[in-house]
């Protein structure tokens, strides 16, 4: 089971962001894809993820491009972006449960009230999420990863931005048991983070090539 960008190159109206990007994430593989504002970072994400096409290359999944293996490849997929994919007129928890049930991964109220404390969002768990502020409807989209360790693929575009210390801890955990039961994880983040990883890896967009 391998992720693979191939001779990946992206543009935004007339401008490159970038091109000739080749790597592979395998089981237990970390993928960190750093760069300045303005590289491109969200928008690898979103073609690793399929959501965006790329100007030139291509990115395979076990060997075959995403437009081959499109179903599979999707129901093997996490994908937390900007937009978080929460409902609003739903309260945190109820996110937590309907995201796992339909992930196929059914849990209590109580499993999701423990996710979201251990993400500082306790007294927030009751709440519509409609009135949640973005940094707590982005945890409350995080809180989903306690209970996805079936989805193999995990890609996450800044998932530690507006946690405090001891929510950074247990989202580096969450992720660094998901890596050691053979799953993979490509993110981007400004922060320096340890995770367990069979291999942590880096690209660098400025560059284009490892870090």
């Amino acid at each position: 089971m391998t992720l693979q960008a191939h001779q990946l190159a992206c543009t935004r109206g007339e401008r490159k962001l970038f091109q000739k990007i080749n790597v592979d994430v395998h089981p237990g593989d970390a993928l960190r894809i750093v760069g300045s504002n303005g590289s491109g970072k969200t928008s690898m994400l979103r073609l690793l993820c399929g959501l965006s096409s790329p100007a030139e290359g291509e990115v395979r999944w076990m060997g075959k491009p995403l437009s081959a293996v499109r179903e599979e490849f999707c129901a093997q997929l996490l994908y937390l972006g900007h937009t978080n994919g929460v409902k609003d007129d739903l309260t945190a928890w109820e996110n937590v449960v309907i995201a796992s049930v339909l992930a196929g991964n059914p849990i209590t109220r109580d499993d999701a009230y423990d996710a979201l404390d251990q993400l500082g969002l306790d007294r927030a768990a009751d709440l519509p999420t409609g009135v949640l502020s973005q940094g707590q409807r982005k945890r409350v989209a995080l809180a989903r990863l306690a209970f996805a360790g079936k989805t193999p693929l995990w890609i996450l575009d800044e998932p530690f931005v507006a946690l405090d210390v001891a929510a950074v801890a247990s989202l580096s955990d969450t992720i660094s048991r998901h890596l050691e039961n053979q799953g993979m994880v490509v993110f981007t983040t400004h922060q320096e983070i340890e995770l367990r990883a069979q291999r942590s890896l880096c690209l660098d967009l400025n560059q284009e090539a490892p870090c």
